[in-house]
């Protein structure tokens, strides 16, 4: 009976309209709107790769080799279930023209090449007639950044290894082309048959080889896989398919989307500082209509009930604007945002972001408005008729402390199911819930801090007036502060790890790390390469290595994965090498090296780092194919291994015996003056053709290149939360608005100036904003320094540029915010005012 009367009397007071609750919907639908737009995109990606699965990987279906080619039962296999089969062989080479030199993505394919989609060329021509080459000659297409790079033209020539090539067109477009992932080149796309004489692909090199399969319709891709893994069941085969033609992508844009919710999380925590601002404000407001409605018998059941009734509403039209403007936003910028993309997306409106983003919304909404209504219900009537707050206890009744805490835990619970990534969600929401405890004192503090310091600004009206406003009983400081401070605490610590990310790649990795890679050098070239770089007094170290590269299938006669779990170093091959005696920069924290002479059964030493995430020991059995071919070593040492100066490291080494009779290469690194790298490369690429060299600074370019797109997406992120933060300050201030009035009447009543009474509303938005700025860059730094130390594990130093913009920022943001407001305060009448407040 109640929740009828309570229902009746929602409606009815809903009829004058959404004044007070504009702040509330806005940041409502703002949290929303992020997060379903965030989702939308992302599903949106995920579908359109889905769709053009078979054209992104290049065929229905593809096996891949490591540094071999398919044997003759393999190719047998593939040609007796597909209609057509394609062979692609990829990997790393040096372009030479005249004295220019540029690595390159070299990928040499078959005449069946591409299965499916269509190359494009400039000018347009058949990839065909492109690389039938002319006067004698084969024929390349590149990549329009490396013809920029080698400085030639249509028509020009340039060799690869020992092989000449005219190059017939600019590749402007490969279908298969996302389904590479991340190269340290730009393209060079040739026929396979026209690297027989370039000494490219010798026994040993480092290559891989891929091979698409056109399937009849309707192929079962699932049964496939397992049949062609139990046939080559130990011969390093990977299988892609169309159902996920490009792993390496979708699972990039599902960890991106998930981090980006996680960001728009803390913006609708942000919000929902607002939301529960709004609510309190809206409630203050209400103070007759409540104390009628106790004098006429009405308990605090019901006085709560017609009030979440109506905040419930209108969270409800929030979620549903959100979750409109969410899905429909990226549909209508849907053309401009595919330009942008690599990847083909098709953006609809999909039910599962939709109401994903509507969860989070209404879980938001009842925590942060649940607390202040219950509040309400514990003032007396008289109370009402003076203050709706003032009479309230700090902390409402139990039972909603602990519903609060029960809906929290359940918001975290359903962000972890989400996002899927349940460290990265337990971190942000211990980070959220600290920094809010962290700002929600700071306040107390200001308060106090405001409350000490007032009589010591004697003399100085405009400060005492608003040191005394910011330390009242009238609590302005604690919306202010936590909004304002939770959104430049997610712009802080992007800012900061973005920062320090830029700063580790560019700055601190070329100090450490080597000038060259180079890799494909044959054993008879060992000698050679060695002398010209000993004898260079600008070389200050070689390391070289012999190099393999294996699979690691079985752990103790068990496959892997299911010993060791989902560790990165079980995801792809890896490098292997083996030695004799124990090299001199190779430190053993566990067991014992082999001697140098030693030729029993396989030992191997393993990353001690990795062998301890990985659950090994001593004793242990692992299994690892090379070639096709299953060796078997025991774990005998750890060695200590060090990844982070981008020099050489193996996770596994092998004694001599176990591995010196397969067909392999060496690789080398060398650390030099910049000054010499132009000759160094020079030398080494014009004697030996095969060799590739990598230059470590252009490897950090194209990194830092991939960061930024990563850093723009977060950095949209921290400014949805920032914005959302501005529109409570904006709340929060036009709350504060009457009262502002009130003072600056008093004020000019006893005889105040215009010009002071504004400078002290300055002073407190000032000195309001530059403590929300402050306790939020702490956080931000302890936030920054957390993920740079726990999650990437390197060195953090604070980047005060972005640290002194985001004081600055929040202080001009308080300011505008604050004289916006002040400035009608200042406009209006004394005496009006004064009889309205009597």
């Amino acid at each position: 009976m109640s929740l009828g009367i309570a229902a009746r009397l929602a409606r009815r007071e809903l009829r004058g309209g959404l004044k007070g609750f504009r702040i509330f919907l806005a940041c409502l639908v703002m949290g929303v709107a992020a997060i379903a737009g965030i989702g939308s995109i992302r599903s949106g990606i995920e579908a359109g790769l889905a769709r053009e699965g078979a054209a992104l990987l290049g065929g229905d279906a593809e096996m891949e080799f490591t540094y071999r080619f398919a044997s003759e039962a393999e190719r047998g296999w593939m040609e007796a279930r597909a209609l057509a089969v394609s062979e692609v062989a990829d990997f790393r080479s040096m372009a030479v023209a005249g004295e220019a030199r540029a690595l390159t993505q070299v990928k040499a394919v078959d005449d069946a090449y591409p299965l499916v989609g269509a190359v494009e060329l400039a000018p347009e021509m058949p990839l065909e007639q492109a690389l039938a080459g002319r006067q004698g000659l084969p024929g390349a297409v590149l990549d329009p950044l490396l013809i920029s790079q080698l400085g030639v033209e249509i028509g020009d020539t340039f060799r690869l290894g020992t092989q000449d090539f005219v190059l017939s067109a600019a590749l402007t477009r490969e279908p298969d082309g996302a389904a590479d992932g991340f190269m340290l080149g730009p393209r060079s796309l040739v026929r396979s048959d026209d690297l027989a004489n370039s000494g490219l692909l010798a026994p040993g090199t480092l290559y891989s080889t891929k091979y698409r399969l056109d399937l009849p319709e309707g192929a079962d891709l699932p049964a496939l896989e397992r049949q062609a893994k139990a046939s080559f069941e130990d011969s390093g085969l990977r299988w892609r398919d169309a159902r996920n033609g490009t792993p390496g992508i979708a699972t990039f844009v599902d960890r991106l989307g998930a981090f980006l919710i996680l960001v728009g999380l803390s913006g609708l925590a942000v919000g929902g500082v607002g939301v529960s601002s709004a609510v309190r404000a809206y409630l203050a407001g209400k103070t007759q209509v409540i104390a009628t409605l106790r004098s006429l018998g009405a308990d605090q059941k019901l006085i709560f009930q017609i009030y979440f009734l109506q905040i419930g509403a209108l969270s409800a039209l929030g979620i549903v604007l959100g979750v409109l403007l969410g899905g429909g936003v990226p549909m209508l910028l849907g053309p401009l945002i595919r330009a942008q993309l690599p990847v083909p997306a098709d953006f609809a409106l999909y039910p599962a972001p939709l109401a994903e983003a509507a969860v989070y919304g209404a879980l938001t909404a009842l925590i942060f408005t649940l607390w202040p209504l219950a509040r309400t219900g514990e003032v007396r009537a008289a109370t009402l008729f003076r203050d709706a707050m003032a009479g309230a206890r700090a902390l409402p009744p139990w039972r909603y402390v602990l519903i609060t805490a029960a809906l929290t835990g359940v918001l975290i619970a359903v962000a972890m199911l989400f996002s899927g990534t349940w460290t990265l969600t337990l971190w942000t929401a211990g980070g959220v819930m600290l920094a809010l405890f962290a700002l929600a004192l700071a306040a107390a503090g200001l308060r106090r801090l405001a409350r000490a310091c007032a009589p010591l600004a004697r003399g100085r009206a405009a400060w005492r007036w608003a040191l005394a406003a910011i330390g009242a009983a009238r609590d302005e400081a604690t919306p202010v502060v936590l909004s304002l401070g939770l959104g430049l605490t997610v712009l802080a610590a992007v800012g900061q790890i973005d920062g320090n990310l830029r700063g580790a790649i560019a700055r601190d990795l070329p100090d450490k790390a080597p000038s060259f890679f180079f890799v494909d050098i044959q054993k008879d070239q060992v000698g050679g390469f060695l002398t010209r770089l000993q004898g260079d007094d600008q070389v200050s170290r070689i390391e070289h290595a012999p190099m393999l590269r294996g699979v690691i299938t079985k752990i103790n006669g068990q496959p892997a994965k299911d010993v060791a779990g989902d560790h990165w170093v079980l995801h792809s091959d890896r490098g292997v090498t083996y030695a004799g005696a124990q090299p001199e920069n190779t430190k053993v924290t566990a067991g014992e090296w082999w001697g140098a002479d030693y030729t029993g059964p396989p030992q191997i030493s393993f990353a001690a780092e990795e062998a301890a995430e990985m659950g090994l020991g001593l004793g242990d059995n692992i299994t690892i194919n090379i070639l096709g071919r299953d060796i078997t070593g025991t774990v005998t040492s750890f060695r200590e291994v060090d990844f982070s100066t981008a020099g050489m490291g193996f996770i596994l080494a092998m004694n001599e015996a176990a591995l010196a009779g397969a067909p392999h290469s060496f690789i080398a690194t060398v650390y030099a003056t910049e000054a010499a790298e132009a000759a160094i490369l020079n030398d080494l690429t014009s004697s030996y053709p095969n060799i590739t060299a990598i230059r470590v600074r252009d490897a950090i370019d194209r990194v830092s290149g991939l960061l930024d797109g990563i850093a723009a997406a977060t950095s949209w992120g921290a400014a949805a939360t920032l914005l959302t933060g501005f529109l409570v300050l904006i709340g929060a201030a036009a709350a504060g608005a009457p009262a502002r009035r009130y003072e600056a009447a008093v004020l000019k009543t006893l005889g105040a100036t215009r010009g002071r009474i504004l400078t002290s509303f300055a002073l407190r938005a000032a000195l309001l904003g530059a403590g929300a700025a402050l306790v939020a860059l702490a956080a931000g730094i302890a936030g920054g320094w957390a993920v740079m130390h726990f999650v990437m594990d390197t060195g953090f130093a604070v980047i005060w540029p972005s640290a002194l913009g985001i004081v600055a920022g929040g202080v001009m943001a308080t300011l505008l915010a604050g004289i916006g407001f002040a400035w009608a305060a200042l406009n209006a009448r004394p005496v009006a005012t004064l009889r309205g407040r009597e």
